[in-house]
């Protein structure tokens, strides 16, 4: 009697899931993350030098995105705002300045989706902390929200190449030593869960691959074995001469010297980067794959991006951070199966790191929150000339002070304002015509024939800096921007709010308070 009641309760929950699974017509939804992948590093933006076949069939079946930009190329600040949707100057969000508020994160695409019926997931690098205070760790999992999900697979800091390091992830080290793969692995097993829970679901994984310490998985050396690289046309120092003298005072320009200082480390550290790059579109295939083989591959969308850029090498310079197009942009591919008409589709019109949360949340059919900045982009799939953005802003709130900048980029053109001065340098301007000029090697701002130009993408400039000064957060540093990045302010207005002398008019400011308050009372 015992065992009919057990098989006829289990009758009953699997009839039940069915009729959740039936009822609930919402599409699943994945969100695939690399770490430091320039769009030029894949196949299908150009590059016959690389092996990304499964990125390239994505790009093929779905949307390929041709101008998306990271609004800030950093991986901390760029995560903040994949997840919620807003510039820096709104999550507050950045190495040097400090974590996620814990109420900006509830209002985050994952939790949303969570509590509008849908089956999460997390694994990889989670890379930034959801925390009150600052005091936080990022090396720890002491500031992550590893319960705000279904189910948890990430991990603290820069998570490990090694699987067996990372402990959310360990069981899959013995078949898939390299992270990269163990995610793949990772993620059949959540879509198997997740389907069975009758629920619709959001599974985000963000790789490792390819940061540095460039690492790749051995299983792959056999593809680029003897391979020789041909440099970009604006490799070295001798293209960077047009450039600004801010943009090569950091560690972007004097580190990273393995890009630059012999032909034999470059040609070793673009191979392993590459092949890390093929190891994230392998992981891709094995996601395409479960998806098939659980039969869930009809309704579900997969979103394939970045965190930023690198430079690898282009200007001389590494790394990212800058708003140069090699280390602000990224591949973007949407590919949504249940519309076959936009197959193959290329969008040419800028898109950035802020569209990802609202366009997954449309994808829900939940509406946008209006403290996001950016926009669904099915709109710009479906009808292109409706959706009506000009210009995304491109800012760096980090590292040493002549580095911190703004600019606003368009499908075609790119202006930066570059605020530092001291005896050295003076604030700089560059325009660049991207649409005759990707790999920016002419300067024009100063050109009397882009006279008109200029003022154009200064209004733009202007406009946004506007957007900033109203919204930036109180809290972590970010209210000097409202000034650094003022074109118009002068060199006297902007001294006290750099690194060092800004803190002390911090603590002035608080004495005439606490004085002011004393007299009041």
């Amino acid at each position: 009697m015992g065992l009919l009641k057990n098989t006829v309760a289990v009758i009953l929950f699997s009839w039940s899931s069915f009729c959740y699974a039936q009822s609930d017509k919402r599409p699943n939804i994945i969100f695939l993350l690399s770490d430091d992948q320039t769009s030029i590093a894949t196949g299908c933006y150009g590059n016959t030098q690389v092996v990304t076949p499964n990125m390239d069939n994505l790009a093929s079946e779905g949307v390929q995105f041709m101008n998306h930009y990271n609004t800030t190329a950093i991986c901390m600040s760029s995560r903040a705002t994949i997840m919620t949707g807003m510039y820096e100057y709104k999550t507050g969000c950045n190495f040097m300045h400090g974590p996620l508020k814990p109420e900006k994160f509830e209002n985050s695409y994952p939790l949303i989706l969570r509590r509008a019926g849908y089956y999460t997931g997390f694994a990889g690098k989670f890379g930034f902390a959801v925390s009150d205070g600052d005091d936080w760790n990022e090396s720890t999992n002491d500031a992550l929200p590893t319960t705000a999900f279904d189910q948890w697979g990430g991990g603290p800091g820069q998570t490990n190449y090694q699987t067996a390091k990372n402990p959310c992830i360990a069981s899959y080290a013995k078949k898939y030593p390299h992270s990269t793969r163990a995610y793949g692995a990772w993620a059949h097993d959540f879509i198997k869960s997740a389907k069975q829970s009758g629920k619709p679901f959001c599974m985000s994984i963000s790789y490792k691959a390819p940061h540095l310490p460039f690492t790749p998985d051995r299983y792959f050396d056999y593809v680029y074995k003897n391979k020789k690289y041909k440099k970009p046309a604006n490799y070295g120092a001798e293209n960077a001469t047009h450039l600004a003298p801010q943009a090569k005072t950091g560690r972007q320009y004097n580190a990273y010297d393995f890009w630059r200082d012999s032909e034999e480390n470059y040609q070793e550290a673009i191979q392993k980067y590459n092949q890390l790059i093929h190891g994230v579109d392998y992981s891709l295939g094995m996601i395409r794959k479960s998806l098939e083989e659980l039969g869930v591959d009809e309704n579900t969308i997969i979103i394939f991006t970045s965190d930023n850029g690198y430079s690898c090498g282009a200007h001389s310079f590494g790394g990212k951070v800058l708003p140069y197009e090699e280390a602000s942009k990224s591949p973007l591919i949407i590919y949504d199966p249940r519309t076959a008409e936009n197959k193959g589709v290329q969008r040419d019109v800028v898109t950035g790191n802020i569209d990802m949360a609202p366009t997954i949340l449309s994808y829900a059919g939940i509406k946008i929150p209006k403290n996001m900045d950016g926009e669904a982009l099915q709109t710009l799939i479906v009808k292109p000339k409706k959706f009506g953005r000009e210009a995304v802003t491109l800012t760096n709130m980090w590292g040493n002070d002549e580095i911190q900048e703004m600019a606003v980029v368009t499908k075609d053109w790119k202006y930066i304002y570059w605020q530092y001065a001291d005896h050295r340098m003076e604030p700089t301007e560059e325009l660049f015509h991207l649409g005759k000029d990707r790999l920016e090697m002419a300067n024009l701002a100063s050109n009397p024939a882009y006279k008109k130009q200029l003022k154009k993408m200064r209004s733009l400039y202007d406009k946004k800096l506007k957007h900033l000064a109203k919204h930036v957060v109180k809290e972590h540093d970010y209210p000097k921007y409202k000034i650094l990045f003022d074109r118009k302010a002068n060199a006297a207005e902007k001294k006290p709010y750099l690194t060092g002398d800004y803190q002390s008019v911090l603590k002035q400011q608080e004495k005439a308070r606490a004085k002011k308050n004393k007299i009041k009372h």
